[in-house]
Formats: structure tokens, C-alpha cells, sequence
């Protein structure tokens, strides 16, 4: 695979972040990649792969995370308004144009899409409801008690057993490996995170949305019950723009479940994002 371009940045004055630039000849444009929550760059292996090279894919860990964590010094929490301030910086450091966002990314990108950064034309908002649902509220309140108490095991099983029940074995067992290994602060800002959400009014994503005026495409997994398709077409209320796909025989974690999954997701997104590119690609077949 490509390598990409490192740089670490000095963003919003106080904080360092790794980036990655997926470099294109042949693209002429550029997305950039919201991580989910307790994810890094490498969480986008597969998502990378399926826009590369018909665009430029930018990817960033937060400050907390992956190889950002290094770099910082972890004295205090990061807002959902903070992420989405580091996010709107980035976009203009790389002129992204096109914006994609996976799980809980999508507050600090829907946050970031609703100060109207000029250079974003689409956005694609993956697994995400405005809605906390009964199965959610369950995941989080199992997650913020075994995140407050530390509990590694518990944490990488119980995101294996709810979001993560539909990907591979192989996969579920790098996610644990991966989530029951983090540092005691990135499981304090997950604990942090998850207590602004369940305090956080029903409506507020939705107010939070509101007024956002470019295409933005919801993708739903069909067997995701914590963020699902349904919940998610909330949005409608929101943003007058909007489009909703369910791919079919997929859950939480989408393009990482199995290949067709990752083909209906490629063709969803480059659809969305460029229609005639996408087509032209479809006729090639």
C-alpha cells in the first residue's frame, strides 16, 4: 500500500497532531477522516483503500490517541467543541473539500460542519444517530463504569460483544488487543466523552446540526442496532440536504466486517461524493 506523507502539527497553539496525507496524481480532490472514539489512524486501513487513489484521503489521531499521544501532554479533557475546532484548523491545512466521519467522530464533525468551514463541499457521516437509543444508553453506562474503574478486560470485551459482535474474529481480536491496552487517560477521556453525551438533552445534535448546508450523506449499517438507520433519518429535521443509505447485511463497523460490505460501502461513498467518476467506474467493470 501507498505510504503517506507524516507530519506532525501544531494545532489550536497547545496541541501536536499526527497526520497522514494519502497523496493522489490523479485525484482532484480531498477528504479528511474523523476517527471514532479509543480509534487511530489505522482504523481507516480499509476506508483508505477504497478512496485512494480517486481522492487525496487525509487521516489524525487526536491529541490523546495513537501516535499524537506521544506529543502531548494529556492535562486536561477535549471537548466535542475543541475536536471540532482541531478539525476546521486541519481542513484548511490540507484545503480538504469533502469531509467523512466514522461512530462518534460524528459530533466533533457535525460540530465542525456547523461553524460552515468554506472549503467543505459533502460530507459522509457514518455509524452515527442523533438519538441515544435503549442498546446505546446499556453500552454506555456498562462503558463509563468499567472505564471508571479501570477495567481493561472489561472494556475490550464489552466493545466486542455490542458494537464489534459482527466483525471477523481476527478483527475482534485486534480490537481487544488494541482498546484493553490504552492509557489511563485516553480511557478518562472516553469516561469523559460518554458522560457529555448522557447528560447531553436528546435534541442537541440535532439543534447542533441545524443550518448545515451542504449534501451530507448518512450511512447506516442495516444490523446496527446502537446507531441505526432509522435513527439516524432524524437528521432529515436538521439538514434540508440530506441522504440516508442502509447497507444491507452490515453492523456498527461497516466496510471492516467483510468484503462485500467494504464494496457496498466504496460504492455508497464514491457515489455520493463523486457520482460521475463513480459511474465511470461501474461501467468499466
Amino acid at each position: 500500500m501507498l505510504k503517506p506523507e507524516i507530519k506532525v502539527l501544531d494545532v489550536q497553539g497547545q496541541y501536536r497532531i499526527h497526520t497522514e496525507f494519502y497523496r493522489s496524481d490523479t485525484a482532484e480532490n480531498t477528504i479528511i477522516l474523523v476517527n471514532g472514539s479509543m480509534a487511530t489512524t489505522a482504523s481507516f486501513a480499509q476506508t483508505v483503500k477504497n478512496l485512494h487513489p480517486h481522492l487525496n484521503v487525509v487521516l489524525y489521531d487526536q491529541p490523546y490517541a495513537g501516535k499524537s499521544k506521544p506529543h502531548n501532554q494529556h492535562q486536561k479533557m477535549l471537548t466535542k467543541e475543541l475536536e471540532a475546532q482541531m478539525l476546521l484548523e486541519l481542513i484548511e491545512h490540507f484545503s480538504a473539500n469533502y469531509l467523512m466521519s466514522f461512530s462518534w467522530g460524528g459530533t466533533a464533525a457535525l460540530t465542525a460542519l456547523a461553524c460552515t468551514p468554506r472549503r467543505i463541499e459533502k460530507a459522509v457521516i457514518s455509524s452515527f444517530s442523533p438519538l441515544i437509543n435503549g442498546p446505546m444508553r446499556d453500552y454506555l453506562e456498562r462503558g463509563r463504569r468499567c472505564l471508571a474503574d479501570c477495567n481493561r478486560t472489561q472494556v475490550g470485551n464489552l466493545v466486542n460483544d455490542t458494537l464489534g459482535k459482527h466483525l471477523p474474529s481476527l478483527f475482534k481480536r485486534f480490537n481487544f488487543k488494541h482498546v484493553s491496552s490504552l492509557a489511563e487517560h485516553e480511557y478518562a477521556q472516553m469516561h469523559f466523552h460518554i458522560e457529555q453525551v448522557l447528560t447531553c438533552d436528546q435534541p442537541c445534535l440535532l439543534d447542533t446540526a441545524s443550518g448545515i448546508e451542504i449534501p451530507v450523506l448518512f450511512i447506516n449499517g442495516a444490523w446496527d442496532e446502537y446507531t441505526s438507520a432509522s435513527d439516524a433519518q432524524h437528521f432529515v429535521q436538521s439538514i434540508e440536504n440530506s441522504q440516508f443509505v442502509r447497507l444491507e447485511n452490515t453492523g456498527h463497523f461497516l466496510d471492516m466486517e467483510h468484503k462485500s460490505a467494504s464494496h457496498i460501502s466504496k460504492a455508497a461513498m464514491l457515489g455520493f461524493l463523486q457520482p460521475a467518476h463513480a459511474e465511470h467506474l461501474a461501467a468499466s467493470r
